[in-house]
């Protein structure tokens, strides 16, 4: 269900593994309340959310000052975040700026829209894939729900598994990764990769020859070259 990635008097991380509800629904064990359990701590406080396809690095604050404190560099993008993402087919591009509106459409998806009032919005870098895939690093600036599921199908890339926004492709789970956090709390620097190889909890797919030179040239996704987005 998780594995604690690392543990700070005042949060915690961990690895959520797909699959896994943040929220109890469906009858799902709470994700919070069996972390704590683990931890040892009486209450958790969610700082950040991750669909229940995606996998990888959640934060998670130990009280409630805290939990207000890293809560406001979210709410304020001073949080930088990195995703994996594996794609079914060649993009439009491949690589850039992924922005507009969202906006519900049919059952539980959204759709993005060429308007620009108050965008999602998602920068990407790409690199080949298996025959036919994809592997994509997602750094987006807003945290929309399904933001980085309706960016890639977007532009022509549906997310491998991916049961909401590319029915009918199968595959051992929805290929969505929170790889890396970077963010600041009180005056220290904190970056963090999980590494999605080499973990079966975390698909196959991740371990192939072609997507693991991939993911091997993005372990310092901060480092690139990202170009700045305005604020």
């Amino acid at each position: 269900m998780f594995d604690i990635l690392l543990t700070h008097p005042d949060f915690l991380l961990i690895n959520k593994h797909p699959n896994v509800s943040v929220h109890k629904d469906d009858g799902d064990t709470m994700l919070l309340q069996e972390v704590a359990k683990q931890s040892g701590d009486a209450q958790l406080y969610l700082v950040h959310r991750l669909d229940k396809m995606t996998s990888g690095i959640l934060l998670l604050a130990r009280n409630a000052k805290a939990a207000s404190e890293l809560s406001k560099g979210f709410a304020e993008r001073q949080v930088e975040k990195f995703y994996l993402a594996l794609g079914s087919k060649k993009p439009k591009k491949k690589q850039g700026l992924i922005s507009g509106d969202m906006e519900r459409s049919r059952r539980a998806s959204w759709k993005l829209l060429t308007s620009q009032t108050n965008p999602a919005v998602t920068q990407f870098f790409s690199l080949a894939a298996e025959p036919g895939e994809r592997l994509f690093l997602c750094k987006p600036y807003t945290g929309k729900t399904h933001q980085i599921r309706v960016a890639l199908k977007s532009v022509g890339s549906g997310i491998v598994g991916d049961p909401i926004y590319n029915a009918g492709n199968q595959a051992d789970r929805g290929y969505l990764h929170a790889f890396a956090l970077r963010f600041s709390y009180a005056g220290e620097t904190y970056q963090w990769v999980c590494d999605p190889r080499h973990q079966p909890a975390l698909g196959e797919k991740w371990n192939s020859d072609i997507v693991s030179q991939g993911i091997e040239s993005w372990l310092e996704p901060w480092s690139l070259s990202w170009p700045s987005v305005k604020k």
